[in-house]
């Protein structure tokens, strides 16, 4: 077990090494935190995987014990500042009885049609080592289709002993949360698309949004320095204009920071240059949002920039 990180098992059975009838050999793994809201409707998503585990931070609701009621394995994590997060802590930890995981979060669903992509591939043998499958956003109850929420692609879907997640020398951030949120999987191997979206889809009001941002804003500003300070972050997605969509997404951004107004750029690309205008009132209050969002991360960098010339 890792250094630093307490983990308690509750409710893990020793059970036989094989896949139940009917479901596939998969282990699908759920970080959490005060997720009674949404766990029900996420591991309802997940009923064809051979194996759940629920990776909680002491939840203080109902999430432990809605998952344990649904046949999930519960673990407990904490995270120690400059150690590993939830979802690599898990890869490495979890006692997988499966070669293949599936990592969600507790307000994505599978959707059926995305379930019997997945079958059709695994009927047919896996072709890749891991999968990228497209998020699908869905905002105060509308799917925003435009202003550059969709296509997202992320790899949540690949054979755990060969993915792990980006270290972008943002670990020792106890204020940004103890999981890994916008880092992405690196594959030691060749990935395949998913035609069918995966559904994001949050039950939790926007007070709870705003609160999550503020953190995750504070997560971009320190990973913006290092991309700045041109640290050394060989464990992390290649930056690539031609290379495959999260690598250019990592190119813009290097590109984007050097931008200036980039609030007031945020609101322009997103509400009219890609059209999220067409989302209605949702579509302007998201982009709204990003844009307050992007002021928070110029704050938070001028203030670690103050910080570090002291």
């Amino acid at each position: 077990m890792s250094e630093g990180i307490v983990a308690e098992r509750s409710n893990i059975a020793e059970e036989p090494d094989r896949p139940k009838q009917d479901t596939l050999p998969i282990s699908v793994i759920v970080p959490v935190l005060n997720e009674e809201q949404n766990i029900a409707a996420c591991l309802e998503s997940v009923r064809f995987a051979d194996e759940v585990f629920v990776v909680d931070s002491g939840s203080t609701d109902r999430t432990a014990a809605i998952a344990e009621s649904m046949g999930a394995k519960v673990v407990q994590f904490r995270f120690v500042p400059g150690g590993p997060r939830k979802k690599n802590w898990a890869l490495e930890n979890l006692p997988f009885r499966n070669e293949w995981v599936l990592l969600l979060d507790a307000d994505e669903r599978v959707t059926p049609e995305l379930e019997r992509e997945i079958r059709q591939e695994f009927v047919q043998g896996p072709r890749f080592d891991g999968y990228y499958l497209n998020r699908k956003l869905i905002f105060m109850g509308r799917w925003l289709r435009f202003g550059g929420n969709y296509p997202s692609w992320n790899l949540r879907l690949f054979r755990h002993e060969l993915g792990r997640y980006e270290k972008l020398d943002t670990e020792e951030l106890e204020s940004a949360g103890d999981v890994e949120v916008h880092e992405h999987v690196v594959l030691q191997g060749k990935a395949g698309y998913l035609r069918e979206p995966l559904l994001h889809l949050d039950y939790k009001d926007l007070s709870r949004w705003i609160v999550r941002h503020n953190n995750y804003s504070t997560w971009d500003a320190k990973l913006r320095l290092n991309l700045l300070q041109g640290k050394d972050l060989s464990h992390s997605i290649p930056a690539r204009l031609l290379g495959n969509p999260v690598e250019r997404k990592r190119w813009l951004k290097k590109l984007w920071i050097r931008l200036p107004c980039r609030p007031l750029l945020r609101f322009i690309y997103m509400y009219v240059i890609r059209l999220g205008f067409l989302d209605g009132k949702p579509g302007f209050i998201y982009a709204v949002l990003k844009a307050i969002q992007e002021f928070h991360i110029n704050a938070k960098m001028w203030e670690m920039r103050t910080k570090l010339s002291e």
